[in-house]
């Protein structure tokens, strides 16, 4: 087995809390309870704590699309027979399906940093197939196999405070500033021709603040899948690191949180 050094890890993955905005506008948001404490324990409301013995756990509630996550096809498509519009058989592959294979695999890191503040106002500026061609002429075409992965600088604004808003909630709720870059459908359709089968993206959503729709539908309809919610992404090369995101199964979910790593070449 080869020895993974701890120098060579990129940790890939959002932290869940409360105090984040990892939550999509009007979703369920993330709440962390203590279940059972060592002890009894008195606590500000003048109850007390549970204690089930000397140990320590809590429950947690999760949004499907929350922090760094994938999309299962369900997430887009409703089950054959059930007589909505965008009934399909995607609409039966749910997060427990999602192929491994596609989720491991040397990542390609196209730097889009350079198209940050340049929409309207609570829209997306677009990350077109020209910008995915301009990388190519200085690093290659892309293979198959390889994952994709979108620097936005976007999980910048990943913090907790008023500076959180930034994230979701003024480009998205308030519609006070540009959102975050994001590829158009075209864009999924030309990395599926190259035989990618994953992007990611170190933003919200794969698609854009305005619209999102047509790139995940594009995407997922091809088989491919989408990790979002990713950061550090500035700290890979444009080519030689490996990719590795695995995702809870859950049965029946649309989407799945999960852990995304990198190890440097």
């Amino acid at each position: 087995m080869t020895e993974l050094r701890p120098d060579k890890i990129v940790d890939l993955s959002m932290t869940l809390s409360e105090r984040l905005p990892l939550t999509w506008p009007e979703h369920v948001p993330f709440a962390l309870h203590d279940w059972s404490w060592f002890e009894e324990a008195e606590l500000p409301t003048g109850d007390t704590t549970r204690s089930l013995g000397p140990y320590v756990t809590h429950f947690f509630i999760l949004d499907e699309h929350a922090g760094t996550h994938a999309d299962a096809p369900s997430h887009y498509y409703a089950p054959p027979g059930s007589g909505l519009p965008n009934a399909a058989p995607q609409g039966e592959a749910s997060a427990e399906d999602l192929d491994l294979a596609k989720l491991i695999g040397p990542a390609a890191v196209i730097d889009v940093r350079h198209l940050d503040g340049q929409a309207e106002p609570g829209a997306s500026p677009a990350i077109t197939v020209a910008e995915v061609e301009s990388w190519e002429e200085e690093h290659g075409d892309l293979e198959p196999g390889e994952i994709v992965l979108l620097l936005t600088g976007w999980s910048r604004h990943y913090v907790a405070g008023e500076a959180g808003r930034a994230f979701l909630h003024e480009p998205v709720v308030l519609g006070s500033r540009p959102a975050w870059p994001a590829p158009e459908a075209a864009v999924a359709v030309h990395l599926h021709e190259r035989g990618v089968a994953t992007i990611g993206i170190d933003a919200p959503s794969i698609g854009s603040a305005e619209e999102g729709n047509e790139v995940h539908r594009a995407g997922l309809s091809r088989e491919m899948v989408f990790v979002e919610g990713l950061t550090n992404l500035e700290q890979l090369p444009p080519r030689g690191a490996s990719f590795a995101f695995l995702p809870l199964k859950i049965e029946g979910a649309s989407g799945a949180p999960g852990r995304a790593i990198a190890t440097l070449p």
